[in-house]
């Protein structure tokens, strides 16, 4: 046998075995590596497309949290001015009260006072009568002598 026949009968096979594996085999194995590298690329896209939707949810958060503190930041303060307010208010009705009732102290010390001269008024009165009465010896009619008392009180 010559070694071109054995060559041209074993490149006889090995066309046939090329044929039936780049008809039958070789497109399922290209078509399942083209949908494998497709779903490749698709998940890589879809973790960019998440990786840039998380990226913009957190500075929508960012956002929101600074706004947030912005908001709170400003009702405490006005709470804490408001506070300020409702004290100095109350401050004020406690010393409009306070005034209140000192001057009603001072004029019930004033009435007490205006009642106690009164009283020793007549209580000095009443001791001049007794020591008139004792100088002359007899007794003095307070209600004969009235007007002659009445300017005596007014004069003490």
């Amino acid at each position: 046998m010559n070694i071109n026949a054995s060559l041209f009968i074993q490149w006889i096979p090995f066309a046939i075995l090329m044929f039936i594996t780049m008809r039958f085999i070789w497109p399922p194995i290209v078509k399942a590596l083209d949908e494998r590298a497709e779903k490749i690329r698709a998940g890589l896209a879809a973790a960019d497309q998440a990786k840039a939707e998380l990226a913009t949810a957190n500075k929508k958060v960012d956002e929101q949290l600074a706004q947030t503190r912005n908001e709170t930041t400003k009702l405490l303060s006005d709470a804490e001015k408001r506070g300020a307010v409702i004290v100095e208010e109350a401050k004020k009705r406690a010393q409009d009260e306070a005034d209140k009732i000192v001057a009603a102290a001072k004029a019930e010390a004033e009435q007490q006072s205006v009642r106690a001269r009164e009283a020793l008024r007549e209580q000095v009165a009443a001791l001049a009568v007794k020591g008139a009465e004792q100088i002359l010896q007899r007794e003095v009619n307070a209600s004969v002598h009235a007007e002659l008392l009445g300017r005596l009180k007014t004069e003490l």
